[in-house]
């Protein structure tokens, strides 16, 4: 097996990155991390594989290194693993990231000028 570096974390772990089966076969590259970071949680990698992309759940990587992704499946377990698809549903409106409605965004726009007071001269 190659050297893989030293272990690292998930939010420094690089696209591109060789991904490993349990027996030391290369199956992939690192697509991109799964993970919500805010909450400090790791969903996962997306794989870039033979079989085009696959989702690999963070419960089934056994260790993440600068130069390698080692994951606790073999071969014919990976061939199974499913596409990835769609996302988490945003659990709150203002989340950074989340375009809010136009709605939201006419309301936010009112509250805005009446905070400042747009109508007044300072």
């Amino acid at each position: 097996m190659a050297d893989e570096g030293q272990p690292v974390a998930y939010e420094v772990l690089e696209t591109g990155v060789p991904v490993y089966a349990s027996d030391g076969e290369q199956v992939g590259t690192v697509g991109h991390v799964v993970a919500a970071p805010e909450e400090d949680i790791f969903h996962g990698i997306v794989m870039r594989g033979e079989h085009g992309e696959r989702f690999v759940p963070a419960d089934q990587v056994a260790g993440l290194h600068e130069r390698g992704v080692d994951l606790q499946l073999d071969r014919s377990a990976i061939d199974e693993l499913a596409a990835p698809g769609g996302g988490a549903p945003a659990w709150r409106v203002d989340e950074p990231g989340v375009d809010p409605s136009p709605w939201r965004r006419f309301l936010g726009l009112k509250a805005s000028r009446r905070a400042f007071n747009w109508n007044e001269e300072n």
